[in-house]
């Protein structure tokens, strides 16, 4: 039996299931597969075009303005990565949203990323909700369910179904498309008061709302396509604890042969990733603000994977992309 396939992994942008008023609206997660010489080479050659004194060399090192040339040949078609690198990017506010849409559906229960059912909710909810809310019951109403939806949040905030529900109440008559999803959210309450018992009674039932793990699922997914199993190295994370790895095993169903977490300091390869998540995530937001790159853009698009949790209209990844 052959060894199993070995990506190295590593994200930016990661804040757990705090997706909503965090440093960045924007989560990426990039894999590697490359053999350690091949990695060790291109760090070098990265540290030849963008010098850094830096002993680990990372995606802010070649993000200067002064290192464009570098970033352009690291992208480039001529370049030491394409094709040996996935970037799964996640719009976190469309996250939210999804997970939103997905307490309407009848045989709800705990999932992994979004129901494709729910799909046509959350587009209309993205794309309608803050026009027809206003900015600031918008942000409420994502700021509530963010944390209706996690059992542990790390900030000593809580927030009640109760409290949840009397906004949606509120904003059940602002009519069109929002109002109407609202007002089927109304109905759906006892749905979601059920959901958010089971969660606080075992809040380890399913990785809810944090990126990271239909990440880490889909990466596996992609580079063991044709049935080979996948062992991960990620960069340390708090979040991937024994409970979380177990999780991922058992929904990839074998086909993750291991995980294990290594200082990037001393993997060229995790560098590499560490620094296509972070190159990937700062073109992802600059297309979300409205001030894209088109040549970083186009550059950037052929490592993107088309199941990334994408909810705009700038072209990253092509089958996910939801126009306004």
């Amino acid at each position: 039996m052959s060894e199993p396939l070995e990506i190295a992994c590593d994200e930016s942008g990661a804040e757990g299931e705090k997706l909503v008023g965090g440093n960045s609206d924007v989560f990426a997660h990039a894999s590697v597969l490359m053999d350690a010489e091949a990695a060790a080479v291109c760090v070098g050659e990265l540290r030849e075009r963008a010098p850094t004194p830096a002993v680990e060399f990372r995606a802010g090192n070649i993000l200067r303005d002064k290192h464009r040339a570098a970033l352009l040949w690291l992208l480039g078609p001529r370049g030491p990565v394409l094709g040996n690198v996935r970037v799964f990017l996640t719009d976190k506010i469309f996250y939210v949203v999804g997970k939103i849409a997905g307490l309407l559906q009848d045989d709800h229960e705990p999932r992994l990323g979004l129901d494709p059912n729910a799909r046509a909710a959350a587009v209309a909810l993205y794309r309608e909700g803050r026009r027809a809310f206003g900015a600031e019951r918008w942000a409420a109403l994502l700021d509530s369910f963010n944390y209706l939806l996690r059992a542990k949040n790390g900030q000593g905030v809580t927030t009640s179904v109760e409290e949840t529900f009397r906004l949606v109440e509120e904003l059940r008559g602002a009519g069109g498309p929002a109002g109407e999803i609202m007002e089927s959210l109304w109905r759906a309450r006892p749905r979601v008061e059920s959901f958010r018992e089971r969660l606080l009674a075992d809040p380890y039932v399913f990785p809810e709302l944090d990126p990271l793990i239909p990440a880490i699922v889909q990466a596996v997914t992609f580079w063991g396509a044709d049935g080979e199993p996948v062992t991960v190295v990620h960069d340390r994370q708090t979040t991937l604890t024994d409970e979380r790895v177990a999780q991922m095993s058992r929904i990839l169903g074998g086909r993750m042969a291991g995980l294990r977490l290594v200082n990037s300091e001393t993997d060229e390869r995790v560098q590499i990733a560490d620094v296509m998540a972070g190159v990937a995530r700062k073109i992802a937001l600059a297309g979300l603000q409205g001030h894209a790159d088109p040549v970083l853009t186009a550059l950037i698009r052929p490592y993107v994977d088309p199941a990334s949790i994408w909810g705009d209209d700038h072209n990253l990844a092509p089958d996910q992309v939801i126009p306004r």
